[in-house]
């Protein structure tokens, strides 16, 4: 194979042509999305050298997958970010089909460790024959210019699918899990231990999923959170059950107790992180004032996304969220605080009263924004508290409402101007409503409640000026209070 400079080179070079004809309608302001070509999951998260590292899945050659390079921004407040150069590229016999999934820390002696998932066909083109995966080493002084070390884990016999090792240390040993398909096609993680970051070994099977159907645990992910840790997985093969399970790719978690070297144990049923169209892959990493912090994917593997046929790039992160336990050890989520100084302006509506059946036009073009609205639920009568979002002048939109009928807090993309449609749905209890809605060019994140659930979904709206209303339905809304702000772009420079 060539060198890994020389496989950089062409991926840069790759992306310089994508860029060329990137269309923007789309793009992001303020998520991160690579300049041009295919992302995935998130990579690598962590901080080193003043800096938040955020790597990404990426093939710079396409907006389709293909052979997986690691993409790289970085910031050092989580607002605003710089474009670093490719990291790795599939450069060793290990990885000679993709430097997939991982995970990165910080070594005693000030390096940049990344582990990731080095990936061959073995048959050379394709899955049809199984596939061989290695856990594989890199190390940075940088944390831009990496050297590999090349495989460190070898797959187990039998195993069918071995990857996306995630790594921690608690006390002086090093924990790192692995997503893994056992010979008798259950989905499991894996836990193995080191000393010295370089010689691992096997621990136990910490998680496996009870529901039979699920044959492989992708993008697991182990830390605590309060007096608990938590297994975040993506489980492949569940069949969808009401609200649950309805993509084709799904991100969930359980809570339990666990101690080094004992087993997990089990506290919680499986729980969705997200009840939208487009959330995979989350990864956590700590923030230096100790704050769990998570990105995640925003993508479709087995749909077709609006932006792959001309539009020259597929695929974002969410923002940066932090994560917290709630007392009934559901975990909650909210945008990261950090990302109130994207704010460039903000429109202050008050408290008021909209009347049954009323639209109310809050911005004639809202294309990157923040909403923030509170309605007591005691003094509305509205069946549903709708945002008509993305609503462009030939009147496709996608609805963002609280449904008081299904009691969910839902995103109806049945009207919307491009791409895929479908309705998701977030479970809502209680008196009082508190939404705050992030949207950008081509995505809406809802969070309910302080964060005690969210709903991510991708909405690509028709030409022209992106309205946003506040709508009712066969009942007044008792609105306390409603802001919308503006947001920047997150990036230090622009692309071209």
């Amino acid at each position: 194979m060539t060198t890994m400079k020389e496989q950089l080179e062409r991926a840069e070079q790759g992306v310089d042509t994508l860029l060329r004809t990137r269309r923007d309608r789309w793009y992001p302001t303020f998520h991160i999305a690579a300049k041009a070509g295919w992302i995935n999951d998130p990579n690598g998260l962590s901080y080193f050298h003043d800096r938040y590292q955020v790597f990404f899945q990426h093939h710079p050659f396409s907006t389709e997958w293909g052979p997986m390079h690691w993409g790289h921004v970085s910031s050092s407040d989580l607002v605003t970010w710089r474009r670093e150069p490719i990291a790795m590229a599939p450069s060793i016999e290990a990885d000679r089909d993709g430097v997939f999934s991982g995970s990165a820390v910080v070594s005693d002696d000030g390096k940049l460790v990344v582990y990731y998932t080095g990936h061959r066909w073995r048959n050379g083109v394709n899955e049809d024959d199984g596939n061989l995966q290695v856990q594989c080493m890199a190390v940075s002084d940088d944390g831009v210019n990496f050297h590999k070390l090349g495989t460190i884990v070898e797959c187990p016999d039998g195993l069918l699918h071995f990857r996306d090792p995630k790594v921690w240390r608690t006390g002086d040993t090093w924990y790192m899990v692995f997503g893994a398909c056992s010979a008798d096609k259950r989905g499991q993680v894996w836990l193995y231990t080191s000393q010295d970051m370089h010689t691992w070994a096997f621990d136990r099977v910490v998680y496996e999923d009870p529901d039979p159907d699920v044959f492989m645990l992708e993008c697991p992910d182990m830390f605590p959170l309060g007096d608990k840790w938590v297994i975040g997985y993506c489980p492949m093969g569940p069949r969808p059950q009401g609200y649950v399970g309805r993509n084709g790719h799904n991100a969930g978690y359980v809570v339990g107790s666990w101690q080094p070297g004992k087993e997990f144990h089990q506290e919680t049923d499986y729980r969705l992180c997200d009840w939208g169209h487009n959330y995979y892959a989350p990864q956590t990493m700590l923030a230096p004032d100790g704050r769990r912090l998570v990105f995640g994917w925003m993508g479709s593997f087995t749909l077709p996304v609006a932006t792959q046929a001309e539009d020259g790039w597929c695929g974002q992160l969410t923002v940066p969220r932090e994560l917290t336990l709630g007392e009934d050890l559901h975990v909650h989520a909210v945008p990261a605080r950090e990302l109130t100084a994207l704010r460039e302006d903000t429109v202050d509506f008050g408290s008021f009263e909209l009347g049954a059946n009323e639209d109310k036009l809050l911005l004639e073009d809202a294309e990157d924004v923040e909403i923030e609205l509170e309605v007591d639920l005691t003094r509305t009568t509205s069946e549903r508290v709708g945002l008509n979002v993305h609503k462009t002048p030939d009147g496709h939109h996608t609805f963002v409402c609280y449904d008081d009928l299904a009691h969910r807090v839902v995103i109806d993309r049945r009207d919307s101007g491009k791409g895929d449609r479908g309705y998701r749905g977030a479970p809502f209890t209680g008196d009082h409503l508190s939404l705050r809605v992030l949207v950008d060019r081509g995505s809406i994140e809802v969070f309910v409640n302080g964060g005690q659930e969210t709903v991510t979904s991708f909405s690509f709206p028709n030409e022209g000026a992106r309205a946003l209303e506040l709508t009712s339905e066969s009942g007044t809304i008792a609105v306390e209070s409603l802001r919308v702000h503006h947001l920047r772009t997150i990036w230090e420079t622009p692309d071209r």
